[in-house]
């Protein structure tokens, strides 16, 4: 899902306060300038689009700095950038909407910038693109894990800012800080023939550091039983851990 913005134009207007012989020297050391916000929920290892709620122009503060100069100028919302013009020169524009200490489902922040020069007496077109700042995460289990921990199961996702998620049953994905998590589960086991009740398994915590913005891990948990039961775990489908049930789980049971 895109949107982009209406550009919000700044026109290049004269200093009634200014002499005649002010003018020459103001003209020839600034151009005018021109914003426009791109928003996008494309993530980038897939380049797809996930689902979230894109923020609104308003919504997006904006930062200019000088990169060739001393300048500094922060405003709550892109909308309430009216400079006229702005020195020749280099600068970087930064937008924000959300707060990445704000973790959960469908608590996207958005994060962009881009750098661009500044020509005297000339107009300058700025575009930047704000993306998703924080990894998506989701977990999922296979058939096969449900039916071979048919007593039930539960797994609960903790993040680096000290909040807890029940995942057990997640659809959607978690947005969480791109620090690092880590999943921790309990499982049942199927009771045995003669009805006792199955076995509690504490399943081995995974973490994962170093997340990326704008980039999706998925985490499945799955149990072959091609011989031996085992304990799969993939990340992106990527094999991560895999575990002997009987024998290297059982201590936890």
């Amino acid at each position: 899902m895109k949107r982009v913005f209406t550009t919000i134009s700044l026109a290049l207007v004269a200093l009634v306060a200014c002499n005649k012989a002010e003018e020459p020297v103001a003209a020839e050391q600034q151009g005018s300038v021109s914003i426009s916000c791109n928003v996008t929920s494309e993530v980038e290892d897939t380049r797809a689009e996930v689902s979230c709620t894109l923020p609104a122009i308003d919504e997006f503060s904006l930062t200019i700095d000088g990169i060739s100069q001393d300048y500094h100028a922060e405003y709550a919302s892109v909308a309430e950038f009216q400079e006229s013009y702005l020195h020749n020169g280099s600068y970087k524009a930064s937008v924000k909407a959300g707060d990445l200490n704000v973790e959960g489902y469908d608590c996207a922040t958005f994060e962009g910038e881009a750098e661009f020069t500044v020509v005297s007496r000339q107009h300058t077109d700025v575009e930047v693109t704000a993306t998703i700042a924080n990894s998506l995460v989701k977990v999922e289990v296979t058939e096969a894990f449900k039916s071979y921990f048919a007593g039930g199961y539960e797994f609960t996702l903790k993040t680096e800012l000290g909040n807890e998620y029940d995942v057990t049953e997640q659809s959607d994905y978690l947005f969480v800080a791109p620090t690092s998590i880590e999943i921790l589960a309990t499982a049942t086991k199927q009771p045995n023939e003669s009805g006792a009740e199955g076995k509690v398994v504490t399943l081995p915590t995974e973490r994962i550091e170093n997340l990326k913005p704008r980039t999706t891990y998925v985490v499945k948990f799955d149990v072959s039983t091609a011989g031996e039961a085992t304990l799969q775990i993939t990340l992106n489908d990527s094999l991560v851990e895999e575990r002997n049930i009987d024998n290297e789980l059982n201590q936890y049971a």
